[in-house]
């Protein structure tokens, strides 16, 4: 490793001279390799070896001035303005946003929740601020955004999933099986989802449905389930009829109104509502019209009975 050598020059320069003096008590001098290139540099200015490029004076002070801006901009809390305006005009803007994953949220939706204002700079957007303003919105359930640059923006976001549709009242919103509320009812296929119905219904209808689940015959004609005192269920079919449930051995009525219908097509006549709240019975409510033509039978049979037979000429 060779040392660096001073030289004194013949009146160009002080800061070499002053160097080499100032260094001559140490002897052989031999200074670290990350050291040598700026001494040298120093050492040729010493000497008049070396001159400065053109317009140094001009970047210089161009570099004093906008290091004054900037930390004055930080002394009156402007930094960050300061930061999105200079990067925002040098090719950082935010043209360009990905939104994947949403499928109730709308766009628009998220990129308010963005706070873009035409100008804002990718390197001083605050991504986790970002991040839980969208995650706010009622479906998102988690969020994600990421910067990738120049001066695009990607959000990846996870819904909720949509249980059922609770009515209480005249509010309609739709549920998660926690029964935790999403959001209102807006129409469009959320429509095909099951109907429950009555206070306290959140809390008891998931095991109701997985309950009716297990008989694949009857949960595909079932569109509403109806929360009574908070202790039982009716269920609504699809044609009208309503099943009332008893308060305990619910599983054996789903039995024994599969079986009835298997054996009779009980669910498909002309009745309104089929009764199993008593253990040992089964009650069947007659629509209006089957309740008429029942009663006109039952009075034209007594007539049938008492009518006398022809006599044969």
């Amino acid at each position: 490793m060779s040392a660096l050598r001073w030289r004194q020059s013949g009146g160009r320069g002080v800061v070499g001279p002053a160097l080499f003096n100032a260094l001559a008590p140490f002897g052989r001098f031999v200074p670290p390799r990350w050291l040598r290139r700026p001494l040298r540099v120093v050492s040729k200015l010493g000497e008049g070896a070396y001159r400065a490029p053109p317009y140094t004076a001009t970047i210089l002070s161009a570099v004093l001035l906008s290091s004054s801006a900037t930390y004055g901009a930080y002394l009156g809390g402007h930094l960050d303005g300061f930061v999105q305006g200079v990067t925002a005009r040098t090719g950082f803007a935010v043209d360009q946003i990905k939104v994947v994953g949403n499928q109730h949220t709308s766009e628009i939706d998220i990129l308010d929740k963005l706070e873009l204002n035409g100008w804002t700079s990718l390197i001083g957007l605050d991504v986790e601020a970002a991040r839980e303003r969208i995650a706010s919105l009622p479906w998102v359930e988690v969020a994600a955004v990421r910067k990738v640059y120049p001066h695009t923006l990607e959000i990846r976001i996870d819904e909720r999933q949509a249980f059922a549709l609770w009515q209480q009242g005249t509010a309609l919103n739709v549920i998660e099986r926690s029964g935790r509320i999403i959001a209102p009812f807006t129409g469009g296929d959320l429509a095909k989802l099951p109907l429950i119905v009555g206070s306290g219904a959140p809390d008891h209808a998931p095991d109701l449905v997985a309950r009716i689940d297990g008989f694949p015959e009857l949960a595909t004609r079932v569109k509403g389930y109806i929360r009574v005192g908070d202790r039982r269920w009716d269920i609504r079919l699809d044609n009208g009829i309503t099943v009332k449930l008893p308060e305990d051995g619910v599983d054996q009525a789903l039995a024994d109104i599969v079986r009835m219908d298997r054996e009779n097509g009980l669910l498909s006549r002309d009745v309104v509502a089929v009764d199993l709240r008593i253990l040992d019975r089964v009650a069947v409510e007659l629509s209006p019209e089957a309740a008429t033509a029942r009663m006109a039978a039952l009075k034209q049979k007594p007539k049938a009975l008492n009518r006398k037979p022809e006599k044969k000429i």
